[in-house]
């Protein structure tokens, strides 16, 4: 007998792996949302608690590094209250609640923290994500590129434990104890169509003094602006628009949601779009759009 369509899509298993909480719903969250609602398996696995995130607002501005250094736990009831906006159950952090520490942007002091995850050892780190990959058993992994988006060490330590994880969950000789052996037949790399970034922008500028905020961000401050032809995916989360908004209204001490677009703690406005955009780097492409050349579904080709 062969399986309905939604047999199929509750086969599904995706994985993705962040740097901090918010990462996931910024870049991913109507993804997460479409397919957390059509039945497939989402799990989320988030490296650091975001201890060294800035705040916005004045309200919750003691929790910072500097004062009373109690982000990363509030941060932990924020992607919470994100992953039921999106309807995500499963949603874990790599080895354990603040194992590893944010790491700060790239070239200040806490850099050097002992438990920054930018210091952590990148397979000790990838055997614990090793331990979920075998558990969960996803057909797809979704995380950033080399240099994770925009050069965030936590983001780009990501990437590595990512495909790292990946290399060696599918080795049977690595570390029996954490399960079988396990392949992911697609592996995705987060990133945005130049064209897409410009024309979010240029809606903004077009709101003059409309615009919700008071500043407008430039395309340099988006991670993983690629050119057109660097992309190979496309997943319409457009059903999915306001989940993604709430799930990012839900990170109260990072994000600013107004309308179609939101800020980050610098207050410059930014395009908040519900397609999300992919570059496949592992396996092999599925069936792809006529007109635009990229798959529409990141289950594309996958047969079990």
């Amino acid at each position: 007998m062969t399986d309905s369509p939604s047999a199929a899509r509750a086969g599904r298993r995706l994985l993705l792996v962040h740097a901090h909480p918010d990462d996931e719903s910024i870049g991913n969250g109507a993804t997460m949302a479409r397919y957390a609602a059509e039945g497939a398996g989402v799990t989320l696995v988030t490296c650091t608690l975001g201890e060294e995130g800035e705040v916005i607002g004045n309200d919750l501005a003691h929790l910072v590094a500097h004062r009373e250094d109690a982000l990363g736990p509030h941060r932990i009831t924020e992607l919470a209250a994100a992953m039921r906006e999106l309807g995500v159950t499963d949603h874990r952090f790599l080895g354990s609640p603040g194992r590893w520490r944010d790491s700060g942007m790239m070239g200040v002091a806490s850099n050097g923290h002992p438990e920054a995850f930018w210091q952590a050892d990148p397979d000790e780190a990838a055997a614990e994500l090793v331990l979920v990959i075998r558990e969960v058993r996803p057909q797809v992994l979704v995380t950033y590129d080399p240099n994770g988006g925009y050069g965030h060490p936590d983001h780009i330590q990501a990437h590595r434990v990512a495909m790292r994880g990946a290399e060696l969950a599918a080795d049977p000789a690595f570390r029996p104890e954490l399960g079988a052996p396990h392949h992911i037949a697609k592996v995705y790399w987060n990133v945005i169509p130049r064209s897409v970034v410009e024309a979010g922008f240029a809606a903004l500028r077009a709101a003059g003094k409309d615009s919700p905020f008071p500043g407008i961000a430039s395309a340099d401050d988006v991670p993983g602006v690629v050119d057109d032809a660097e992309v190979t995916a496309a997943v319409d989360g457009s059903a999915f628009a306001a989940a993604k908004a709430a799930a990012m209204r839900a990170h109260v001490t990072q994000i600013s949601v107004e309308g179609p677009f939101f800020a980050l703690s610098n207050d410059l406005g930014q395009p908040l779009p519900a397609v999300e955009y992919y570059r496949l780097v592992r396996g092999d492409a599925g069936p792809r759009d006529a007109a635009s050349g990229w798959e529409l579904d990141l289950f594309a080709g996958v047969t079990e």
